[in-house]
């Protein structure tokens, strides 16, 4: 197998290219498409071959969750529980960007999307072609990196078809991504009102602290 290259207008999404990749997700397929930091893998996150299958295509450990890109907060409000202010900061400040939020996983998420965690990773992208996917689709998508695992991160959908086109059946050429380096993960998943920075990526800490020390 050798994966579509689709080709679609960095910033201003063609309507029927997107509702063409919607109904590649919504009949299980994975589909790599650029996010605002790398090119990412997504799926329908409910549908677990469709999980499963990603972490064959990256031979992924499967204690580690997959990050999901949403639309809006009220869906981050739907698939999470236990939100509480320290998320609406981080998310008024930072979203759309790249900053994933850990929270815990709501009752609409099937545990092995969580790996088993009973966490969810969030974010809201600042990418013209994953967000009008998200909205299009209708829930959200999970946004783990296009890569296998332990090689590099793709910024070009060239980078994604090298590595595993022939494991994919689409590939979203959207041209560069957004940034050179990861998002920012941010852990409030934690009591007590404690966070963790599990990565520090395009958002620094000291950011993260300010904006949470308002």
């Amino acid at each position: 197998m050798s994966a579509e290259i689709l080709r679609v207008h960095p910033d201003e999404p063609q309507p029927e290219r997107i509702e063409y990749i919607v109904s590649c997700l919504r009949q299980g397929d994975v589909v790599a498409l650029p996010t605002d930091t790398f090119y990412g893998l997504a799926v329908d996150p409910v549908n677990l071959h469709a999980v499963e299958q990603i972490y064959q295509i990256k031979s992924r450990l499967k204690h580690k969750p997959l990050s999901l890109l949403i639309a809006s907060l009220a869906q981050a409000y739907e698939l999470a529980r236990d939100i509480d202010d320290r998320f609406d900061r981080l998310a008024e400040r930072f979203w759309p960007g790249p900053l994933t939020i850990i929270v815990r996983a709501g009752g609409k998420l099937p545990l092995r999307s969580t790996a088993n965690t009973g966490n969810v990773a969030l974010r809201i992208p600042d990418a013209p072609i994953a967000r009008a996917v998200v909205e299009c689709f209708g829930l959200p998508i999970t946004a783990t990196s296009a890569n296998l695992a332990g090689a590099s991160e793709c910024a070009h959908a060239a980078c994604v078809r090298d590595q595993i086109g022939d494991r994919i059946p689409l590939i979203v050429d959207g041209g560069p991504s957004g940034h050179a380096v990861p998002t920012t993960i941010v852990d409030l998943s934690g009591n007590n009102g404690l966070w963790q920075i599990l990565r520090e990526g395009a958002i620094s800490t000291h950011e993260i602290a300010l904006a949470l020390q308002r």
